[in-house]
């Protein structure tokens, strides 16, 4: 990185530090799926926080339980539209699904009932499943976006049932350490901050609490350093290592639910929010607990990414902050657009490939440097969609109009692709060709005049 471009970005968190008066602030950039860039201000015990400093991450911790939700989905052990009465019976929420507890539009409450979760020793699932009630239920299941810390608490339950074992126990085996997060933990060890109320009227501090939140933990307990939360933001913007397979983690970016329903600039996939800023789509996480505020965020197009911690309680505009950490190292360094270079292709893919007409439409199919197929109108305007091989002669569609649906191609007896049927859609070499099953026939005078 560009001696300059570092100069911009340690302006920036020193800017930020500086005018919200955090008694200590980290961040660091991500590219290529690796920490490019970190920086530091501020002081911790004496001394500038560095890459080993942890801090909480709060509600990013959601995302890491997510997940592992998505790893048990993967394996067939549940369904996403499965209720969590399956799993966890005999709840008051057993009523909910699981994506809806997921992308928080299950309509439950979004505080803990009691004492306020984040400042209190919370007890065990069972003390927070006894609290729970009908009356917890705020709105409709499924009828809007409504975030929900009780909805992970569930969730990490469900982790537990399952596996055999505590949330944790399992994320860190079946996600950090696959990742090399080893200094992602529910409690501080070692180099950490403290958390920190700052005084609105004056500078001078409040130590804050960070008592174990039991049955809550699942909804903000973790703590962090830079380079793992960095891991971890990569892993969001699609190098997934072996946790999940990146499809997967592309169905957790996708939009499931909006947050501001009128200009969708903010939103919710599968334990990921997701954000629109200056033509960029964000995907990662916030998290705020009394004395810490913390974000991660990457461009899914790009694969740049940034995080950012302090140890103040508020005032710190931790996810602007992110955003423009972003903004300012796309804007002085350009992520360059990967080299064009010709690949391996199945030759028997090479049939498939060139115009088809839907009806009267002309689209490309083209083969893709992954194996995967593109069918896209020839005008570039409509439904286009991507397509990854199933089985024999089905392909499943990945994204646009045809996500979900089966393309499933017809060959003649010497194996020559004749037609291809997309979920009744039938596409010909030619436009209505009567050697193809177009729906309602095709009119046996032919093409004329009128």
């Amino acid at each position: 990185m560009e001696a300059s471009t570092e100069t911009a970005l340690l302006h920036r968190i020193a800017t930020e530090q500086a005018g919200s008066r955090a008694p200590s602030l980290v961040a660091g950039v991500v590219r290529g799926g690796e920490l490019v860039w970190s920086g530091a201000r501020g002081f911790v015990g004496g001394q500038r926080p560095g890459n080993g400093t942890q801090y909480r991450l709060g509600s990013i911790t959601k995302s890491m339980v997510a997940a592992l939700v998505l790893r048990l989905r993967d394996e067939g052990k549940v369904d996403l539209t499965d209720t969590l009465e399956k799993h966890v019976p005999g709840t008051a929420l057993g009523h909910l699904t699981i994506a809806q507890l997921l992308s928080h539009t299950s309509g439950v409450t979004a505080e803990s009932p009691g004492t306020w979760w984040e400042r209190a020793k919370g007890g065990d699932w069972a003390a927070l499943d006894t609290s729970l009630t009908a009356t917890e239920l705020k709105h409709r299941p499924g009828s809007r976006f409504h975030y929900s810390n009780v909805g992970y608490g569930a969730l990490g339950e469900l982790v537990a049932r399952i596996r055999g074992k505590g949330w944790f126990e399992a994320l860190r085996e079946e996600v950090l350490f696959p990742l090399g997060m080893d200094r992602t933990e529910p409690h501080p060890t070692g180099e950490h901050a403290e958390g920190w109320a700052v005084h609105p009227f004056a500078d001078v501090l409040l130590p804050e609490p960070h008592p174990d939140a039991g049955g809550m933990a699942p909804a903000g307990q973790l703590w962090a350093t830079v380079p793992d939360l960095a891991r971890w933001t990569a892993f969001v913007g699609g190098d997934t290592g072996d946790v999940l397979h990146p499809d997967t983690v592309a169905e957790m970016r996708a939009l499931a639910t909006v947050d501001d329903a009128d200009t969708w600039n903010s939103g919710f996939g599968l334990g990921l929010q997701l954000m629109r800023f200056n033509g960029r789509r964000l995907a990662g996480h916030s998290g705020s607990m009394p004395g810490f505020l913390a974000t991660s965020l990457v461009d899914e197009t790009t694969g740049t990414g940034a995080v950012a911690m302090a140890n103040s309680t508020a005032g710190v505009g931790i996810v602007r902050l992110a955003i423009d950490l972003i903004d300012l190292v796309e804007r002085l360094e350009p992520a360059l657009p990967a080299e064009w270079r010709p690949s391996e292709v199945d030759p028997a893919l090479l049939a498939l490939t060139g115009l088809w007409h839907w009806g009267v439409t002309p689209y490309h199919l083209r083969v893709l440097a992954d194996g995967k197929l593109n069918l896209a109108p020839a005008n570039g305007e409509g439904r286009a969609s991507r397509f990854r091989h199933v089985e024999g002669e089905d392909w499943l569609g990945l994204d646009g109009y045809y996500a979900g649906e089966t393309l499933r191609v017809h060959r003649s007896s010497d194996g020559t692709p004749v037609h291809l049927d997309l979920g009744t859609f039938i596409f010909s070499r030619r436009p209505y060709d009567t050697d193809a099953p177009i729906p309602g026939g095709v009119d046996p005078s032919g093409w004329r005049a009128e």
